[in-house]
């Protein structure tokens, strides 16, 4: 535990942006699952519009530093390549 109380301020502000971090990777899963499984059910307009949502959380995540840009574009173009299949 940090003595000074600069130090501690730090480590308070970082649980608090771990925490904040973790909820929007959660988020961002839970959009990915979601399409996922409107594609497995082949259901075209449940995943479509589950797409639009994967790919809108995905580019949330990568202008908040959640995600790195390059990681963005595989799961955007992975999930672009399951929606084309249904097409």
């Amino acid at each position: 535990m940090p003595n000074i109380k600069s130090a501690k301020k730090s480590v308070l502000l970082t649980r608090v942006a771990t925490e904040k971090n973790r909820q929007e990777k959660t988020a961002l899963k839970t959009t990915l699952k979601k399409f996922e499984a409107a594609f497995a059910a082949a259901d075209k307009e449940q995943a479509d519009s589950a797409y639009a949502a994967a790919v809108k959380s995905i580019d949330k995540a990568v202008a908040k530093g959640i995600l790195h840009k390059n990681t963005a574009a595989r799961k955007k173009s992975n999930i672009a390549l399951k929606m084309n299949k249904l097409s």
